[in-house]
């Protein structure tokens, strides 16, 4: 068993070169494999990939752009099938999460249900190139996003995380419906939910050089409107919430 480790990609063809050199770089001390999930990218990013011929890489490839937590959901379904990983990474192409944290995360816990979270906003945790405009955002979204679910989390917006494949296993995967961002604040929750282990490890998070952001206001508008809505769900209908997302 080894993890293996999610990168979801649409028109990353230049960062994810970028990404996938610094991923062998570990590769040749620590054994992992990598999925790339790729939306149908005009820019012919699955080519590329597997033009590299990395052996511990291959491309799932989607018909369409969906959604972050499409792709996720469908990595997800994909890895577990074939029961050989124990770990399931998600990750960033755009090189705004960094290889060298990946290693204390995947150390952190030997918890058989859990989550391991990259966090910036805890003492050791930086961010890199961001205004502080952005920042702002970010800080908010998760500040509110803990008040209205009420889990003690310093970084549920952020999408750098480690979940054991036992987690994965007994969630309700299929019953999501998270698109965006908010779809890392309804894993957090689904994982609180299922009473996992739930570890913050700091993380240096920087901005993007290549490409273009994935941020919208649209995305942003989803997360709040999405988070108050399971906000009130977690008040009204505990139990309900529960049975919703937990096998």
């Amino acid at each position: 068993m080894k993890p293996v480790i999610l990168i979801p990609t649409y028109n990353e063809s230049i960062a994810i070169v970028e990404l996938l050199k610094s991923l062998s770089d570990l590769h040749q001390t620590r054994d992992f494999d990598v999925v790339i999930l790729d939306d149908n990218s005009p820019d012919k990013t699955a080519d590329i990939v597997d033009s590299l011929k990395y052996s511990w890489v291959s491309v799932l490839r989607r018909p369409h752009k969906a959604g972050l937590g499409a792709a996720y959901r469908a990595g997800f379904a994909h890895v577990l099938a074939m029961h050989k990983y124990s770990q399931v990474v998600t990750m960033d192409a755009d090189g705004s999460h960094r290889v060298q944290d990946l290693p204390a995360m995947l150390d952190a816990t030997n918890a058989s249900i859990a989550i391991t979270l990259g966090t910036r906003w805890i003492p050791g945790g930086s961010v890199v190139n961001w205004p502080k405009s952005r920042q702002l955002l970010s800080k908010s979204g998760t500040r509110y996003a803990r008040l209205a679910l009420g889990i003690p989390l310093n970084d549920l917006t952020g999408g750098f995380r480690v979940y054991s494949s036992a987690l994965l296993n007994s969630l309700k995967l299929t019953e999501m419906t998270a698109t965006g961002y908010c779809f890392q604040i309804e894993m957090a929750m689904a994982s609180e939910l299922a009473g996992a282990t739930m570890v913050e490890v700091p993380i240096t998070f920087v901005e993007r050089i290549n490409g273009v952001s994935k941020m919208s206001r649209a995305i942003v508008i989803e997360a709040l409107w999405q988070t108050t809505l399971w906000g009130l769900a977690r008040r009204l209908r505990p139990n309900a919430d529960k049975l919703h997302y937990v096998k």
